[in-house]
């Protein structure tokens, strides 16, 4: 099989990149990223930066706070330099450190976004310590008027149906917050699978924009359903069929944050108050599920493997090992004791595809894939009479990442690094759109 030339794709776009840098631009987005990670934002708006306009990343920060070797941060710094990069606790950086920024794109963690004053005090909102997405409001708020007049932020899709016995609460609190700062707010759960990307990852993205940006106003002035399917960026990048009227979801949000911590969807809290695509304008949310409008060609798992003459012998599966991996993957209950309670009962669960189907898209990378040990999750293919696990290179053209970006730790690091990361194709679509819309 031949794999696609991702890495010479990169090559080529970094040196188009650096002779960028060298032209006095007509337009640049100044762009910050936060929990950066090993850099996908940062390669996706690198990947369409033009010969007048473009991204350019003025400052990153990527903190770890369970590991002691900060491995991320060090591939970041190895691929991008050193310049304006912040290995520290984002909760420790002084906004007035942070320069102004066009952009603030982050892929920020999934967590209880609870509060325990509201928006009216005289001392602000006061989250959880350490819930990272008050540190996104914090810089949006010390800003003013300085704060960024753009966002693109990612997150896993459950964030629109936390917590399970308030379902939407979290995601309520994050429109209400950055309503009260000026933003109007776009989303939307997008598979990259589903348009022809590698893997079938469901994440959701956000994109906000400031008020008295052409975005805004747009939303400001269009129809919800014109915006859901056409108007709107989202739509724009990743079309959608049609969506009836009647099935466009609308209510008003409060903004008091305490009030959506303690009663947001109390009343119903099973039923899911967001769905895939939503935009809110002005405290008022709008939201429909969705069914993809996609045409073109499709990525399988196929396209991305190594030559098995480049494959290194400890990723190939011998026979004894393979009865474990065929046993982890298939079906199975279990006889398994409540350590609390004492209570016996049987634990179930189905079978998996074994090995994993190469005429497909992969399943999604978890960052438990690397290591030899069999495992239910991890990837296996059959290629000529073998099975083998994925390689490291592998995973991260699966996350549409350059070849070998991630070298330099363990494979298991690797592996682990790419299953904390983002569809790299999707931020470069969205960013693509961004450019053109402003």
């Amino acid at each position: 099989m031949t794999a696609p030339t991702l890495f010479t794709m990169y090559q080529e776009d970094e040196k188009r990149l650096k002779m960028n840098m060298r032209i006095t631009r007509q337009k640049n987005i100044k762009t910050i990223e936060l929990f950066a990670g090993v850099g996908g934002f940062r390669i996706g708006l690198q990947r369409i930066s033009l010969l007048n306009e473009g991204y350019d990343v003025v400052w990153s920060n990527q903190w770890e706070p369970s590991t002691k070797t900060q491995h991320a941060s060090d591939i970041y710094c190895a691929r991008f330099g050193y310049t304006n990069h912040v290995n520290e606790d984002i909760s420790k950086v002084k906004v007035s450190d942070i320069p102004e920024h066009d952009l603030l794109v982050g892929g920020f963690p999934c967590q209880d976004y609870s509060v325990a004053s509201t928006l009216k005090n005289s001392h602000g909102i006061i989250g959880k310590k350490g819930v990272l997405w008050w540190e996104i409001y914090r810089i949006l708020k010390e800003k003013k008027d300085k704060a960024p007049k753009y966002l693109m932020l990612e997150n896993v899709d459950r964030l629109l149906k936390s917590p399970a016995n308030q379902r939407g609460r979290d995601f309520a609190i994050i429109l209400s917050s950055l309503n009260s700062l000026g933003y109007a707010v776009e989303w939307r759960v997008i598979n990259a699978s589903e348009y022809g990307m590698p893997q079938r990852r469901r994440r959701v993205f956000i994109m906000a924009y400031k008020k008295d940006t052409k975005l805004y106003k747009s939303l400001q002035s269009n129809t919800s359903k014109d915006i859901l399917i056409k108007d709107g960026l989202f739509a724009k990048s990743f079309p959608i069929k049609e969506i009836e009227n009647s099935n466009i979801i609308s209510a008003k949000l409060s903004d008091d944050l305490v009030d959506i911590t303690n009663n947001f969807n109390k009343k119903t809290p099973k039923q899911n108050a967001f769905l895939d695509v939503g935009y809110m304008i002005d405290g008022r949310y709008y939201t429909s599920k969705v069914e993809v409008n996609y045409n073109d060609k499709y990525s399988v798992l196929g396209d991305f493997l190594v030559d098995e003459k480049e494959i290194p012998k400890e990723f190939y599966i011998n026979d004894e090992e393979l009865e474990k991996w065929k046993y982890q993957k298939g079906s199975k209950s279990i006889e398994r004791i409540n350590k609390t309670t004492g209570h016996k009962y049987i634990y179930s669960e189905g079978s998996m595809s074994f090995p994993d189907c190469v005429n497909k898209p992969s399943r999604t990378i978890i960052t438990g894939e690397g290591g030899a040990s069999p495992s239910r999750f991890k990837h296996i293919v059959h290629v000529n009479g073998k099975y083998r696990r994925l390689t490291p290179i592998e995973l991260e053209r699966l996350n549409m990442f350059p070849d070998n970006h991630t070298a330099g730790v363990t494979d298991s690091k690797r592996a682990f690094l790419m299953g904390n990361a983002l569809v790299v194709g999707i931020v470069e679509k969205l960013g693509k759109k961004l450019i053109e819309e402003i």
